[in-house]
């Protein structure tokens, strides 16, 4: 359950947006067991994993919450900051100390809307995370409640 290596943002994003993307960080740690966010909350950051490790998770009734994927070094925390209505989608928690680029949701929409050029490839990167994401979770709940035995063909 790790992600694939374009969701890195060394590798998915023009050197020159890179570089104005992380003209904007500031460097954060968590400790082990702290949550970044929880799902439905209001998303206003996000965050490249430096060191350490993170869980995705998603909130299941009447169950404890289903672990989606783990997330390492320079990885993206968060994607729901840049799609309106900004409400997490899934939660995260530390499973390791943590250091991590905390970046400011509006600053950097901001800069997106300054700049197209930064904003299409921003959007291309974090859609690559996204569609990353939501194939991750599907196959997660699917290996965690789908029925045994059911007919694969169906």
């Amino acid at each position: 359950m790790t992600t694939t290596s374009t969701s890195t943002v060394l590798r998915a994003l023009p050197r020159e947006h890179r570089e104005r993307l992380m003209s904007a960080a500031r460097e954060v740690s968590f400790p082990q067991g702290a949550r970044l966010f929880e799902e439905g909350a209001r998303a206003d950051r996000f965050w490249i994993i430096r060191t350490g490790r993170v869980e995705l998770d998603m909130h299941v009734p009447g169950r404890r919450a289903a672990v989606i994927e783990n997330l390492g070094h320079d990885e993206l925390i968060g994607w729901s900051w840049l799609f309106a209505p900004h409400v997490w989608h899934l939660g995260a928690g530390a499973t390791t100390p943590v250091r991590a680029y905390e970046f400011d949701a509006v600053a950097v929409r901001s800069m997106c809307e300054d700049d197209p050029r930064l904003g299409n490839a921003l959007r291309s990167w974090v859609g690559q995370v996204l569609a990353h994401r939501l194939r991750a979770t599907r196959t997660r709940l699917l290996d965690l409640y789908a029925p045994y035995g059911a007919d694969a063909g169906v």
